[in-house]
């Protein structure tokens, strides 16, 4: 049986997937365990969906600190302090930078709505959508100090349909992000993912 990992999510908006893996791991289908939720803005709802779940919900506003070393200092010491391990972006707008890749190397995951290398950054469904592609989709990926480029952990395609609005196919890739997201947290816990150079391998059950 997969060991238990302790979660810590960062957040800034709804929490769609972070009640995506809340639900996966109190239903027991991944092992795993979200031990805080942090958010850069005091409304998010990804906040309420923690303290619904019983989580530790904190705010910690990044004009609070004179620099983003210092603001991303205070999350490290929260996460630590909760002795988390593996670190999940759920809806997380901001780039993180070195404090918190340097604490984390290697052990913070993001979910992007966009099959990369395609499409980074901001409003990707909508990228992908005004390129006329035909398939769309998702991908959980490890988080370096680029803008999107770390090791594809899992991705996951969503056909685009002749009739889609932008607002469509984004819903329709969400429900991929909801599935593969715990799965790509769950392969963790169970030991099953190595990182060797740009490629993550998904060793053998």
């Amino acid at each position: 049986m997969a060991r238990v990992v302790t979660v810590g999510a960062l957040a800034s908006g709804r929490g769609t997937n972070l009640q995506a893996i809340i639900d996966a791991a109190a239903a027991g289908r991944i092992a795993a365990r979200v031990a805080v939720v942090i958010s850069d803005r005091r409304d998010a709802g990804a906040l309420e969906r923690a303290r619904r779940a019983g989580i530790p919900a904190l705010h910690v506003a990044r004009r609070d600190f004179l620099g983003r070393d210092q603001f991303e200092a205070r999350i490290v010491s929260e996460l630590v302090a909760r002795g988390v391990e593996l670190v999940a972006l759920a809806g997380y707008m901001r780039v993180v930078g070195p404090a918190l890749i340097g604490a984390f190397r290697g052990r913070i995951m993001n979910i992007h709505p966009a099959l990369l290398p395609a499409f980074p950054g901001l409003e990707a469904q909508r990228q992908a959508w005004e390129h006329g592609v035909k398939v769309a989709g998702c991908t959980v990926h490890f988080v370096d100090s680029g803008m999107d480029t770390g090791p594809i952990i899992i991705q996951a395609a969503v056909p685009v349909r002749e009739d889609d609005s932008a607002e469509d196919l984004a819903a329709r890739i969400l429900e991929q992000e909801h599935r593969i997201y715990p799965e790509a947290i769950g392969l963790y816990a169970a030991g099953r993912l190595r990182v060797e150079g740009r490629r993550v391998r998904v060793l053998g059950g």
